[in-house]
């Protein structure tokens, strides 16, 4: 369950500024079902899964006070930058933000039954191979873990400019037993599903270049 470096991009140090950092958390397994002690309140827990370098999620939080947000990464060389982000002026006095550098499919190893309100998905790993369906964080297999944890009338939201990702991740919500709740092939462009809506870097990037953005929200029936 710990971290892992990118073979390609490891930044030396990154462990240890993580293992020594105040919103990093390094006992994320012994906070099973008391991560409202974590923050000190009761307020509804929502969770990004692979949140890349972290401007989704932490100008979410700075948006949203009221909501505790965790940011879930695999690779420490990626947490590293999210973490200096939130080092930043800008977002450093927040109290409603902590990240975990951890495999996503161990989620219910870390949340209790009904702990999580939402989860996020933006620009995940499309994984193109056949053999790894089973790797994409919208196949049934991930659906399953989301079960585990989320709140009976919690939500997965999922965003990517990959068509062929997005058409198996709406194929895999019905094989799942979950219920497509809205979806669009254009958010940018969408009035309704795009207000309020929060930008990635990845995102940023996708739509600069002229493609349209899809999203997703499934609930369970």
């Amino acid at each position: 369950m710990r971290c892992k470096s990118m073979r390609l991009r490891n930044i030396p140090g990154a462990d240890d500024v993580i293992q020594n950092h105040p919103v990093a958390i390094k006992n994320e397994i012994e906070q099973k079902g008391k991560w409202h002690t974590v923050f000190g309140n009761e307020n509804p827990i929502h969770i990004e899964i692979g949140m890349g370098k972290g401007q989704f999620l932490l100008n979410l939080a700075k948006q949203n006070p009221q909501i505790n947000y965790i940011g879930i990464e695999r690779y420490s060389s990626v947490l590293l930058r999210a973490l200096e982000k939130y080092d930043t002026e800008e977002f450093c006095d927040m109290k409603n933000i902590r990240f975990i550098c951890m495999d996503a499919f161990t989620l219910p190893d870390v949340f209790g039954k009904g702990e999580v309100a939402k989860i996020y998905l933006n620009f995940s790993d499309p994984w193109p191979k056949a053999r790894h369906t089973g790797r994409r964080l919208t196949s049934t297999r991930f659906f399953g873990q989301y079960d585990k944890v989320l709140a009976q009338d919690g939500v997965v939201e999922f965003k990517t400019d990959n068509s062929q990702l997005f058409e198996f991740s709406l194929e895999q919500v019905a094989e799942a037993g979950w219920k497509l709740l809205a979806h669009t092939y254009d958010l940018h462009h969408d009035e309704k599903m795009n207000v309020g809506n929060i930008m990635t870097e990845y995102e940023q990037k996708f739509s600069s270049l002229g493609n349209p953005i899809h999203k997703l929200i499934a609930a369970r029936k």
